[in-house]
């Protein structure tokens, strides 16, 4: 497969966004409400230094969910906040194949540090 080909083959909007919008919105919601509880002197950023246990932190709010809690403190839904952390392991999850688009350039962590991704 080809770049061209290849590109075409992650439809971003086609495929992610147009079918589910709101939820993406409640996300990115959560992901500001995060921000401004953990570093609100600060422009929006995912500190990862604030949390690495997403698989534990996302079982946490289904369970609160799945027992008939709605929402968190902050008034954001437990669920949202599963989707933001299921985002934030995928996303790790692909840094960290080293097949990925990565320079080579690895935190201790296993973290690409390049930017490119």
């Amino acid at each position: 497969m080809n770049k061209v080909q290849k590109r075409k083959a992650t439809p971003i909007y086609s495929g992610v966004i147009s079918y589910f919008p709101d939820a993406i919105k409640e996300i990115a919601k959560a992901s500001y409400e995060g921000q401004i509880q953990h570093n609100p002197d600060k422009p929006l950023a995912w500190d990862r230094s604030k949390s690495g246990d997403e698989l534990d932190a996302m079982m946490r709010h289904l369970i609160d969910h799945a027992s008939g809690e709605e929402f968190d403190d902050c008034g954001t839904r437990h669920i949202v906040k599963c989707g933001w952390r299921i985002l934030a392991y995928i996303q790790k999850t692909v840094e960290n194949d080293k097949d990925t688009d990565c320079c080579g350039d690895w935190d201790e962590l296993g973290t690409c540090t390049c930017n490119k991704l």
